[in-house]
């Protein structure tokens, strides 16, 4: 009997809330998806390198899942609650018919079960289907090969999904119970009656209260873009958010008593068609949601900032691999050490040995696997550091560690061949003139100005002045992103050959098969680690490796960037929409009155679409401005990896903003016409 009448509630409620059905399923779906990640890529045919990534992918994954649960969990308790208060009079009624409240909490408890069945059974079968889609995007990021994928189902991301969702629905089941056995007959009856408690708030005050807020996040907006630099550590960054949220709340709180005086005032506006209608029935959702607005739009805020920032660096990556990975190879060794600095004898005689000639000396040449090289020497000069280059720049790091670092010396020449080796511009000097090679973004801003200034530079005994204005872009090392902080390039007459401090080879393979390709790289890296320990050996870096390392980096902040996104997005335009649901099933009898009064269903239609647009943008407005600052932020942060083209990125995160956000917007306005319709 109560099995049925519960199957009943459930078939009835379909209709009116299929968000909620929505928005659980939704979610099954993303979890699932993204906590099969693991399985979709053991079909890909990856490195190994590669692999390890995906592992280190699988655990932080794991670990965000359990936010991701706690923050779905609080959208299901908070949604059961809207429903719940919908249900008040029909629970009042089942308590007056002799019912007792064990049985209407075993009602709730089949029906809580009968949605997390249908739930988690639709919303897995959904993922299931999806995550094949999204091995493709796996197999992008990855740059994997498809040629041997087959249709994958992760039993492990499904047990995860289902242990999650039941403890969420537990939750949920005792939290219904609590709030059936603490209710009272009489507020379920006149719940629906009853109207939250507007307090008049004065104007004086909200306008006092909105100032105040203006200028705490103006404060926090300055703190953390243009004042960076001075916050020291972690506790002044925390000050500002902190006030950054209060701002937002008092902002909030503030409005709802100011919107209704303000538009009013207008008497043009206010008095149109269904305006006052509209107008007060805003006014009244602010005043009583300040709290969810400052959560839905702090939630947005950070959606916003997340998705895009994790797409940059995805996006940053991806075009930064094309400019610097040019070659196949590059080795990098040590040269130059003596016993009075304190080395042993073997560092000693290694370091004076050629990369050929220490990979010879351990059983392997090299030589003829490479097709074409450069192989050039990088100098210091005890003269030339850091801090002479910067001069008198007032915004140099005062750390003398950091500032007596020596610089990297090149011959100009040395430069140019592997300049052209790279398919790099080469350049000119004279004599006199010296030139410096940086694209680290943190660093181009502080050598700029120091090379504005016109800093000249002793290096062995020459004195230089600098050709450019500014830091030419290039670098020495292959990287996955812009690294190079600098290397001074002078001409090659003043070069003293006694201070070489490292020799460096940069060469392409002349094998073509990819297993062989694999086999030389590992038999180098087997001659590295067995010989580190006791020689100065040569470091080497593979385009390979810089691929597998910098693609894996782009796919953890793409991925995570995405999964926290979605599920904060779905979260706060659920909420919205929920809310926007229960406002108008309690607007039923007002329509009604405004139908009475004349107004027609194409007037109550355009008074509840401007309703539940200012509705949907009034926390995205506040949002989308925290994101300016937010975005100039993360700029500051991603410029210290080399990221860049954030642009792009804004691009994406405003379409998959569009796409959820503005779907549940449009949801809920035709759900919310049909439960007012006539």
């Amino acid at each position: 009997m109560l099995y049925k009448l519960s199957f009943q509630n459930i078939k009835k409620s379909m209709k009116d809330y299929a968000i909620y059905f929505f928005t659980l399923i939704l979610g099954v779906a993303i979890f699932y998806i993204f906590n099969a990640i693991e399985t979709q890529s053991a079909m890909l045919k990856i490195s190994n390198d590669t692999r390890e990534i995906v592992k280190l992918l699988t655990q932080i994954m794991s670990w965000v899942s359990v936010f991701i649960a706690c923050v779905l969990g609080f959208l299901v308790i908070y949604a059961s609650r809207f429903l719940m208060k919908r249900r008040n009079k029909e629970f009042g009624l089942y308590l007056v018919l002799g019912m007792g409240k064990r049985k209407v909490s075993l009602i709730l408890f089949f029906e809580t079960l009968i949605i997390g069945i249908i739930s988690l059974v639709v919303g897995i079968i959904i993922g299931i289907g999806a995550s094949q889609f999204t091995s493709f995007l796996v197999a992008s990021m990855f740059q994997a090969d498809m040629s041997k994928y087959q249709f994958v189902f992760s039993s492990q991301a499904c047990i995860k999904t289902i242990l999650n969702f039941v403890l969420i629905y537990v939750i949920v089941i005792i939290f219904n119970t609590f709030s059936i056995n603490k209710c009272k007959l009489i507020d379920l009856f006149q719940g629906n009656r009853k109207t939250e408690k507007i307090k008049l708030k004065n104007p004086i005050i909200c306008g006092i209260i909105f100032a105040i807020s203006i200028v705490m996040l103006i404060i926090a907006y300055y703190n953390v873009t243009a004042g960076y630099s001075k916050i020291t550590n972690g506790k002044q960054l925390a000050i500002y958010i902190v006030m950054g949220c209060v701002g937002t709340f008092l902002f909030f709180w503030s409005v709802s008593g100011l919107l209704l005086k303000v538009v009013s005032s207008m008497k043009g506006i206010y008095y149109k068609g269904l305006n006052t209608f509209t107008f007060r029935q805003m006014s009244s959702r602010v005043n009583t949601n300040v709290f969810s607005m400052t959560i839905i739009s702090l939630m947005l805020f950070i959606t916003i900032c997340v998705l895009s920032s994790g797409l940059s660096i995805r996006n940053s990556l991806n075009d930064s691999l094309k400019q610097g990975v040019p070659a196949d190879i590059n080795f990098n060794k040590v040269v130059n050490l003596s016993k009075e600095d304190g080395y042993g004898k073997k560092e000693v005689e290694s370091s004076n040995k050629s990369i050929f000639q220490f990979f010879e000396e351990n059983g392997y040449n090299i030589e003829p696997y490479l097709k074409e090289y450069v192989d050039l020497y990088i100098y210091q000069s005890e003269n030339v550091t850091l801090n002479d280059t910067l001069g008198n720049n007032d915004e140099k790091d005062d750390s003398p560690t950091m500032l007596e670092v020596s610089e990297n010396i090149v011959k100009v020449s040395d430069y140019n061949r592997l300049a052209r080796f790279y398919g790099k511009d080469t350049i000119e000097l004279n004599d006199d003139e010296y030139i410096v090679l940086c694209d680290y973004s943190p660093m181009i801003k502080l050598r700029n100005k120091s090379l504005k200034a016109g800093v000249k530079i002793n290096v062995f005994g020459n004195e230089l002045i600098p050709k450019y204005k500014e830091c030419q872009e290039g670098f020495i090392e292959m990287s996955g992103n812009p690294s190079n902080t600098g290397i001074i390039i002078v001409p090659d007459g003043i070069v003293d050959e006694n201070h070489k401090i490292r020799e460096f080879i940069a060469a392409n393979y002349s094998m073509d098969d990819k297993k062989e390709v694999e086999k030389f790289e590992q038999k180098v890296e087997k001659i590295y680690d067995e010989t580190r320990w006791n020689y100065m050996v040569p470091m080497v870096n593979t385009k390979n490796n810089i691929i597998d390392s910098a693609v894996g980096i782009g796919a953890i902040g793409a991925f995570i960037g995405l999964y926290i996104g979605v599920i904060l997005l779905i979260s706060g335009a659920a909420i919205l929409a929920l809310k926007e649901l229960s406002e108008s099933a309690d607007n039923v009898e007002r329509c009604r009155m405004i139908r009475k009064l004349g107004a027609d269903e194409k007037q109550i239609n355009k008074a509840l679409f401007r309703q539940t647009a200012l509705f949907f943008i009034f926390p995205l407005a506040l949002a989308i401005v925290h994101s300016i600052f937010g975005m100039m932020f993360s700029k500051q942060i991603l410029d210290f990896i080399g990221t860049k083209m954030i642009g792009p990125s804004i691009g994406m995160t405003a379409i998959i903003l569009l796409v959820i956000y503005g779907g549940y917007f449009l949801i809920s306005y035709f759900c919310s016409k049909n439960i007012i319709k006539e």
